[in-house]
């Protein structure tokens, strides 16, 4: 049978530190879960990269991120990076995984590559054995998504959005019957809203500069969309561009796409706050599915081959998060506590279950 790397949850089923009221009752009804692709803890932390930043082999105008991007303080430069990270989820929510307080999180997964971190933040566990390769193929193991969308009261309110198009696999589209918008799939259906029908025709326009990835403005838009016309309880958010855009060895592009990311963030939240079904009832949980090198060269890398790519970081803001800011506490995280955690925050004990058992038990022809 599968071997399981559900210890560390075990060891500290909730990830954040969410506050309780009488009887274990949350005020969370609804949950955004939003990844943003191989974005390392070290600018999350520090904020531009002194070493990267004005290097003419990574900039394509010397001098040209000095004046948005540079402080000598790591704290200033932090904010003038992802300034609602900094100003408003630092204020009201909590963020994990600054190493140089001993605060780390880390993959359980020892693949450190995009599939295999995903099914970990959305299954709740590594699955070195099965979860391999970014390859196109149905994840056998069953994501906190598809044990939501079986449930009452959240079965046909539980969307998900990408940039990559393997997402669709990741979460097994086909067999959980989550609907997932991602790569170049487009809005369908007869009640398109016009930013859906705009959208549409952009995005057919528009051709980003990577196959299996369109740039994460369609993904931001039509997951606005999803969001005030469908008003899932259950969203799941992920931009892709910081990864690409460090494969191809630009830090301009990936500290651009991060400061644009952080913008797209604060327009969910705004919105969130701004609505009566999610104002003051809805977690936000933001994180990523790898880390990356530190040095010139392997910055742009991740994988096993590279030391650092399992270290990560993750934040969190809504009602049942108690303003914590930056967490300075010794301690250990791993990505995989992530869907107890939104199951805790639900009310609802995780299934670790005997149908996902059974799943992965015939792929491998146990018993």
């Amino acid at each position: 049978m599968l071997k399981k790397s559900i210890i560390y949850a075990a060891l500290a089923f909730c990830f954040f530190r969410i506050g309780t009221v009488k009887g274990q009752e949350y005020k969370t009804e609804n949950i955004i879960l939003i990844t943003l692709d191989g974005l390392r803890w070290q600018e999350v932390f520090k904020g531009a990269d002194s070493l990267l930043v004005d290097d003419t082999g990574m900039v394509k105008e010397p001098g040209s991120l000095l004046e948005d991007f540079w402080n000598i303080d790591p704290l200033v430069r932090r904010g003038m990076l992802l300034p609602f990270l900094w100003n408003t989820i630092a204020e009201e929510g909590q963020i994990y995984g600054n190493r140089a307080y001993g605060n780390k999180v880390d993959n359980s997964n020892k693949m450190w590559f995009s599939y295999p971190g995903y099914n970990e933040v959305l299954s709740g566990f590594a699955d070195d054995r099965h979860i391999n390769s970014n390859d196109k193929i149905n994840n056998p193991n069953v994501t906190f998504l598809e044990y939501l969308n079986q449930k009452p009261g959240f079965k046909g309110k539980v969307m998900a959005f990408g940039s990559w198009d393997v997402f669709p696999y990741i979460i097994n589209e086909e067999r959980s019957a989550v609907p997932v918008n991602a790569g170049f799939d487009i809005a369908e259906g007869a009640d398109l809203s016009p930013e859906e029908i705009l959208t549409n025709k952009m995005q057919s326009e528009i051709r980003g500069p990577w196959g299996g990835v369109r740039l994460d403005v369609f993904t931001q838009n039509y997951a606005m969309a999803a969001l005030k016309n469908k008003k899932p309880r259950v969203l799941y958010v992920s931009y892709g561009e910081t990864d690409d855009w460090a494969h191809g060895n630009q830090y301009d592009q990936y500290i651009w796409s991060a400061k644009q990311t952080d913008a797209y963030i604060k327009e969910i939240w705004d919105f969130v706050q701004s609505d009566p079904q999610y104002k003051d009832k809805t977690t936000m949980i933001i994180t990523t599915d790898h880390g990356r090198g530190i040095s010139k060269t392997s910055w742009r890398s991740h994988g096993s081959s590279v030391p650092e790519a399992g270290e990560i970081w993750m934040a969190a803001i809504g009602p049942d998060t108690p303003a914590g800011g930056e967490m300075k506490s010794q301690g250990q995280w791993h990505s995989s506590m992530v869907a107890r955690t939104i199951f805790q925050l639900l009310g609802m004990e995780y299934p670790d279950s005997k149908a996902d058992r059974g799943i992965r038990e015939m792929v491998e022809g146990t018993n």
